[in-house]
C-alpha cells in the first residue's frame, strides 16, 4: 500500500491509501470511522462483489453497519436517490456521528458525499471507489452533487472525505468499457499538467488497459498526486482547480445531450478534450503534431474524439452556456497552451465557437476492442 497526503487550508488533510487487497483489511479504513455507526451507500452492481465484504470487515470490529442499495447508473444521480440515503440514515435513527462509506463509482460517490454534506448538516464520509474514474478523479478533492435535467452537477456542495481507499483489485470486475472511461480523466492530468506522465501513458496504454498492476498503481498514484496538489492550491474552484476541467464543457453537454448513461463520463469527456484540442490549434496554442498526439493518445484509450452524430451546434452552445465555468462575461473553456500545459480562455468568441463547433466531425459513438 502507498499513500498520498491532500493538504487543505486550515491544517486539513486526509489520506488517500492505494493498493491490493484493501476491502479485504478493514483496520486499513476503521480507523477513519467516527462513531460506532456505518451506513454503508452502494449499487445493484457493486453490492455483490464488495459488500459483504466491506460489512464483514466493520462489524468484526464492532460497527453497526446498514446499507443502502441504489440502481446504477449516470441517469440515476439525482436528489430522488440521495433522498433514498436520507430516509435510511433517519429510519435507523443516525446521529452526528454516523459514518457514511462511498462504495461504487463516481455517481455513488458523489451522491454518497453530496448525502453527507447535507445530513444534520453534515457528516463524515469515507470514498471507497471501484471504478478508475472514481479512483483518479471523483473520489479525491471533495465535489459533490447530483445532475439536474438542465445541467450536469449543478446542484451539489464541497465536501472532503475523511479518506480514500482505493483497492485496485476492483478494477478486475470493471467492463472494458468502463475502464477506458477511466483513462480519459488518466490521460487529461498529462494533457494539462505533466508532459513526462503523458509520455509515459503514450508507452503503457496497452498494460493499462491489459490491467497490469504496477502499470495500474502508478498511473493511480500519479494521477491522484496532481489531483491533490491542485486541490490543495485551490479548494473551491477558483482559479487553477478549473484546469482539472479539460474537455468536460464540451463533454457535460454531449451527455446531456444524448441522455445520462447512454455516453459513458469519460467518452463525452475525451470527445470534448479532442475538441478542446482542437480549438486550441484554432486560436494558436497547439500545433497539428500535437493535436494528433491528443487523438492517438484518446483512440489509443479506446476513446472517442468525434462529436456526436445528430447533435446540433445550438444544442453544444446552449448546454454549453448552463456550465459551471461560465460566468457573467460568457463561456468559459479549459484549453490547452501546449501539451503538458492548461489554461482558461475566458469571453470565448461565441461566433467562432459556433463556426468551430458546426464544422467539427460527427459520428455515431464506436467503441474500439
Amino acid at each position: 500500500m502507498q499513500t498520498l497526503m491532500v493538504e487543505l487550508p486550515d491544517q486539513r488533510q486526509y489520506p488517500i491509501h492505494v493498493g491490493s487487497g484493501l476491502l479485504d483489511d478493514g483496520d486499513t479504513y476503521a480507523r477513519y470511522i467516527v462513531g460506532k455507526q456505518v451506513m454503508i451507500v452502494t449499487n445493484d452492481v457493486v453490492a455483490p462483489l464488495y459488500l459483504d465484504k466491506v460489512r464483514a470487515q466493520l462489524e468484526a470490529r464492532g460497527f453497526g453497519v446498514h446499507h443502502v442499495i441504489l440502481p446504477d447508473g449516470e441517469q440515476h444521480k439525482t436528489v430522488e436517490m440521495v433522498e433514498r440515503v436520507w430516509r435510511a440514515l433517519l429510519e435507523i435513527n443516525s446521529n452526528r456521528r454516523v459514518t457514511i462509506i462511498a462504495l461504487g463509482g463516481g455517481v455513488i460517490g458523489d451522491m454518497t458525499g453530496f448525502a453527507a454534506a447535507c445530513y444534520q448538516r453534515g457528516v463524515a464520509f469515507i470514498q471507497m471507489p471501484t471504478t478508475l474514474l472514481s479512483q483518479v478523479d471523483s473520489s479525491v478533492g471533495g465535489k459533490t452533487g447530483v445532475n439536474h435535467p438542465l445541467g450536469k452537477n449543478m446542484i451539489g456542495a464541497f465536501w472532503q472525505p475523511r479518506a480514500v481507499i482505493i483497492d485496485i483489485d476492483t478494477l478486475a470486475t470493471l467492463p472494458a468499457r468502463e475502464l477506458s472511461s477511466g483513462l480519459a480523466e488518466v490521460v487529461k492530468y498529462g494533457f494539462i499538467r505533466d508532459s513526462i506522465f503523458l509520455d509515459w501513458l503514450e508507452n503503457h496504454m496497452s498494460a493499462l488497459r491489459g490491467l497490469d498492476p504496477t502499470a495500474l498503481q502508478h498511473a493511480i498514484l500519479t494521477s491522484c498526486a496532481i489531483k491533490a496538489d491542485v486541490v490543495a492550491e485551490d479548494e473551491t474552484e477558483q482559479g487553477v482547480r478549473a484546469l482539472l476541467n479539460l474537455g468536460h464543457t464540451f463533454g457535460h453537454a454531449i451527455e446531456n445531450h444524448q441522455g445520462y448513461g447512454n455516453w459513458l463520463h469519460g467518452e463525452g469527456v475525451a470527445a470534448g478534450t479532442a475538441m478542446a484540442a482542437h480549438f486550441s490549434q484554432e486560436l494558436g496554442y497547439l500545433t497539428a503534431a500535437e493535436v494528433s498526439r491528443v487523438e492517438t493518445a484518446l483512440i489509443s484509450a479506446g476513446l472517442p474524439t468525434h462529436a456526436p452524430q445528430g447533435m446540433s451546434t445550438e444544442s453544444f452552445i446552449s448546454l454549453m452556456r448552463r456550465d459551471k465555468k461560465t460566468l457573467d462575461s460568457g463561456i468559459r473553456l479549459v484549453l490547452l497552451k501546449a501539451l503538458g500545459e492548461g489554461c482558461m480562455e475566458e469571453g470565448v468568441d461565441e461566433a467562432r465557437l459556433r463556426a468551430f463547433i458546426e464544422a467539427y466531425p460527427r459520428d455515431t459513438l464506436t467503441i474500439s476492442a
